[in-house]
């Protein structure tokens, strides 16, 4: 019985279970406090950073991921654009342009409101919704930044689906 309670305890921190997952899937994690955990995991387009808080005061567990993508000001109109139309079509979490750093950055959250314990299935729906998010539109991005493409030509173009073998 001690064994089991204190695995319970353990775990009735998020970033517990977090650790835990990250730890699977050999991805080098940082836990930078007893609230934050920081990992890098390598995407099928580019380095992707992940960052978990837990907000114990407001029972929330938030995942930041964010890819680096440099892009000039003058398309900096258009990146918004696109932010915009990729978020309307977002069942989870949204796209933010951070102003303090010039990164794109998917944001989502778990609430666990009451004293609700997160388990591994719920950690990882939101590790994976930031990972799929970023590299789902992650060519949309790269369209509008280097190929001078609009934020619907660029999404269109990054959704086309292919078909057959060539």
């Amino acid at each position: 019985m001690g064994t089991t309670s204190s695995y319970l305890n353990e775990l009735s921190n998020p970033l517990d279970r977090v650790e835990r997952l990250a730890e699977k899937r050999s991805w080098p994690i940082d836990r930078t406090s007893n609230d934050e955990v920081v990992m890098s995991v390598a995407g099928a387009w580019c380095g992707l950073d992940l960052s978990l808080s837990w907000r114990e005061e407001i029972e929330t567990l938030e995942i930041a991921c964010a890819f680096d993508l440099k892009f000039s000001d003058q398309r900096r109109g258009e990146i918004l654009n696109l932010l915009v139309q990729i978020n309307s079509g977002l069942v989870h979490g949204h796209f933010d342009l951070w102003e303090t750093n010039g990164r794109i950055v998917y944001r989502n959250a778990l609430w666990l409101a009451g004293g609700a314990e997160a388990n591994d299935a719920q950690c990882d729906a939101l590790i994976r919704a930031g990972l799929d998010s970023c590299q789902h539109y992650y060519p949309a991005f790269q369209f509008v930044a280097w190929g001078n493409q609009t934020a619907a030509d660029a999404l269109r173009n990054a959704m086309l689906e292919t078909q057959g073998e060539a």
